[in-house]
């Protein structure tokens, strides 16, 4: 890791029995590419299979087996660079990582070291009260490991292959980061750019996007203290709870007089704690030398000028174009642009219609009842064609905005087009004055005590409103109902 930039602000200091502490965080996301066939080889990558069932002799290690690039990789990797603003390099050289491990069998690990393809890149993320910039160290490819399995019998572990060779976006970031929530946020971001790219899709629970976290305390202004780095966190909560118990972790040490061994740990979900895992190991311990059966890797600049031509629309540029073109707030921009699928969703909505009530009703009736049904928006029983036909019927005045949540849940459990719905089961709003106003003297005559406090308290007028709403079966205008009650109560 580079020298800090960022500085915590005195509001994120985390407090000890002696003081002050900043923490320091660094993240290495490691993110599957998305790509039919391994890095080196034409094995499948697809997920699942049985055991050693997507393995060739050049991910086997075989002897003579000689490594053949994809170009598949490069071409995803540079994508990558190019949605982070990050330089990207025309020369690029893979290296040997040297380590021994039951689940690498050539006992090496293609990666790149001094000469990665991506270079410096910065990532802005939203946090509460402020946009922040969080800088991007570099990219560079690399393959997986296999997985080591030890609970199958008692006595021997087993190795499965399917993973290995599989190609790796390692992105590693400045050490800017100065909360778990900021992490939080970073990890989510970065998943969000690579879903946009399609170049990761960013399925945590399979294992196609992790994270290395690297972890340091320091009284403010002082020099960085020595990092713990928790290996492989699979979820974006879990990234927090680690980093939350490693910061305390290191104080109580530090405070007791203590001093910080540089270690590799893991994070234990089902009792929130790090444990160690083996010492930290540094570059040289790795003996990097570049890979003699590969040649570097070299492209000229037209080739990248035409990835980046044909990028789409990036989280931010899209978030800053929904608050400029429809006047969404930040915070609905934001959340409507979380991901791809989302964004094109409300465009669909809002084409023709009123943006904000597009949004509106997208964010707070559709995604949350996604989310309480833990959908996302590609599994929405509600097409964008259904939820605009809703809308359309609110401005025109055919439905109340009550009769359109109950409108919502029909088309949302049972399917069916909205203005039909609406015809045959009766749920037009009542606009008739006649039949609103012997509601509203109905309920006045049965009231009395109520008029004389209304007449004496206006506010109590939604008692009315409410009253003669459930009459009606929610069905009478709200507008007429409060101007026939205000003039039939005598208040202004």
């Amino acid at each position: 890791m580079t020298a800090h930039i960022r500085n915590a602000k005195p509001s994120q200091y985390l407090k000890g029995d002696t003081g002050q502490w900043e923490v320091v965080i660094g993240m290495e996301v490691h993110a599957q590419v998305n790509s039919e066939s391994k890095l080196f080889s034409g094995s499948s990558t697809r997920f699942g299979g049985a055991p050693n069932d997507h393995v060739s002799l050049v991910d086997a290690a075989m002897p003579g087996m000689l490594p053949v690039i994809n170009e598949e990789c490069v071409r995803q990797a540079i994508r990558t660079g190019l949605g982070l603003k990050a330089q990207i390099n025309l020369k690029s050289v893979f290296d040997r990582k040297n380590y021994f491990y039951p689940d690498l069998p050539q006992g090496y690990q293609i990666s790149q070291y001094k000469q990665p393809i991506v270079g410096e890149g910065v990532m802005l993320i939203d946090m509460p009260d402020e946009t922040i910039e969080i800088g991007i160290e570099r990219l560079h490819l690399e393959q997986d490991a296999g997985k080591s399995l030890h609970d199958q019998h008692p006595k021997y572990s087993y190795v499965d292959l399917n993973r290995a060779g599989v190609a790796l976006m390692e992105i590693v970031s400045k050490p800017d980061l100065r909360s778990a929530d900021e992490a939080k946020a970073y990890l989510s971001k970065m998943r969000t750019i690579l879903r946009y790219l399609e170049t990761c899709d960013g399925d945590m629970d399979k294992g196609n996007m992790r994270a290395d976290v690297n972890v340091s305390v320091r009284r403010p202004g002082e020099p960085l203290g020595t990092r713990c780095e928790i290996k492989n966190v699979n979820s974006i909560r879990f990234v927090g709870q680690a980093i939350d118990y490693e910061a305390r972790r290191q104080i109580e040490i530090l405070e007791d007089g203590g001093s910080i061994k540089q270690e590799t740990r893991l994070f234990d979900a089902g009792k929130g704690v790090t444990r160690s895992m083996r010492s930290k190991e540094e570059a040289h311990d790795y003996r990097y030398f570049p890979d003699p059966d590969l040649l570097p890797l070299e492209f000229d600049q037209a080739y990248v000028d035409d990835l980046a031509a044909r990028l789409p629309e990036l989280p931010d540029e899209k978030k800053a174009r929904f608050i400029s073109q429809y006047g969404l707030t930040p915070y609905d921009a934001m959340v409507l642009t979380l991901e791809r699928a989302s964004g094109d969703f409300f465009e669909a909505v809002a084409s023709g219609r009123d943006a904000k009530l597009a949004a509106n009703w997208t964010i707070n009736e559709l995604f949350g009842r996604l989310n309480k049904d833990g959908k996302g928006i590609e599994a929405s029983p509600v097409g964008a064609a259904q939820l605009g036909g809703i809308i359309d019927l609110i401005k025109a005045g055919t439905i109340s905005g009550k009769i359109a949540k109950d409108l919502f849940e029909i088309v949302y459990t049972e399917g069916g087009d909205p203005a039909e719905i609406v015809e045959t089961r009766g749920l037009k709003q009542v606009t008739d004055t006649g039949a609103i106003e012997a509601a509203v003297d109905a309920i006045i005559a049965a009231n009395p005590e109520k008029v004389e406090q209304a007449k004496a308290k206006p506010t109590l007028l939604g008692w009315f409103v409410g009253q003669v709403m459930k009459q009606t079966g929610g069905k009478a205008a709200p507008g007429a109902v409060n101007d026939l009650l205000k003039a039939k109560l005598g208040i202004e």
